[in-house]
């Protein structure tokens, strides 16, 4: 296996282990109820929470969670396509590889939701799917800013100088 094919397979290792992720929150045993179980004695020891303020908590720790869950997905699915599909020149960012791994997260938080439709424990909500595809998208837009050509960025700096 070749250094190029090694560091393709170590990027989808690692956008499938978080898929798998992904997957098993999705399960009964994730659930609110099954979390908050957990969560709600813990915060309660470290903030002194009571149980109608931790609902509200609850909810806002899991969307959180929803946003950045699928935030480090399409970061992951990004790497690994930038991995499988070189483009002539090696450019650090490229519209492709940012719109597949869009898309990408999208179409896995659509059949998350739709996998939670059929769980009693579980709601499967459009709202979530918009929220992950924004957590998608945002990680596209920050690894744009991070992976633009850095002589770009000089020359568009040195421009608006003059």
């Amino acid at each position: 296996m070749t250094p190029t094919q090694k560091q393709a397979l170590k990027a989808w290792i690692a956008a499938i282990l978080w898929l798998i992720l992904i997957a098993i929150e999705s399960t009964d045993w994730l659930s609110a109820a099954n979390t908050s179980r957990i969560l709600y004695p813990v915060l309660h020891f470290l903030t002194g929470v009571d149980a109608m303020r931790f609902i509200t908590w609850n909810y806002w720790i899991r969307k959180v969670g929803h946003f950045f869950g699928y935030f480090g997905l399409s970061l992951l699915l990004f790497r690994a396509w930038r991995a499988t599909l070189p483009l002539v020149g090696n450019p650090r960012w490229s519209m492709q590889w940012a719109r597949v791994a869009f898309f990408m997260t999208a179409l896995v938080a659509s059949l998350d939701e739709w996998h939670q439709s059929y769980l009693a424990s579980r709601t499967g909500r459009v709202e979530d799917i918009l929220l992950d595809s924004c957590g998608a998208l945002a990680a596209q837009l920050l690894l744009f800013v991070w992976l633009m050509p850095r002589e770009d960025k000089v020359t568009a700096h040195l421009a608006d100088e003059h």
